[in-house]
């Protein structure tokens, strides 16, 4: 009967590939995440405006979407898309990766709606309607709210960069009177 290595006996190499899997988990789970939470909230949206199409098969491509586009995001992340602005304020490589990330979200939202409908037997020009209207216009309206919606995920990541895990952390969770006097500002100090 074989019994599970012990850390001490593992290879260094293997401890250092299954810390960084554990990483790349947790950041393709907060991904996810937030991609869950925001494609669901517009499939309830459009599951309100548009009653036939039902909440439950929204929901469905909600958690497919946010699986597929996590993998995505991590993939680019990995690839450093965005590092050309490593040094200059963080607010233009918050900008430009919601910017990217908005056209690659519109891009996979076009094309899964063309899929969907020619299974459903619809044309292509059919399928695009169910995209802001179908027209130019309403197609770029989704891809500018795709853009807002993803600042705050961005600006959170590069703040974290620049702050640490640790320090963003506590920042978020610990409780202000705890941090110390340099975490907490009053009014009068500005």
């Amino acid at each position: 009967m074989k019994h599970a290595a012990s850390p001490s006996r593992m290879p260094a190499r293997l401890i250092t590939l299954i810390d960084a899997a554990g990483r790349e988990a947790r950041k393709f789970f907060v991904i996810f995440l937030y991609l869950w939470v925001l494609f669901g909230l517009f499939a309830l949206h459009k599951s309100i405006l548009l009653p036939d199409e039902g909440i439950v098969y929204g929901q469905g491509f909600a958690l497919v979407n946010a699986f597929v586009l996590a993998k995505v995001m991590l993939v680019a992340d990995n690839l450093h898309v965005g590092d050309s602005f490593e040094t200059r304020p963080l607010i233009y490589p918050v900008l430009f990766k919601s910017a990217i990330f908005a056209i690659i979200l519109v891009c996979f939202d076009l094309v899964e709606e063309v899929v969907v409908g020619t299974v459903r037997g619809k044309t292509i020009s059919e399928s695009i309607d169910a995209i802001g209207g179908g027209t130019l216009e309403g197609i770029l309206s989704v891809g500018v709210i795709m853009f807002v919606v993803l600042i705050p995920f961005f600006a959170f990541r590069e703040m974290t960069k620049v702050v640490g895990n640790r320090q963003m952390r506590d920042l978020l969770l610990v409780h202000r009177t705890k941090l110390g006097p340099t975490a907490t500002h009053s009014v009068n100090s500005e």
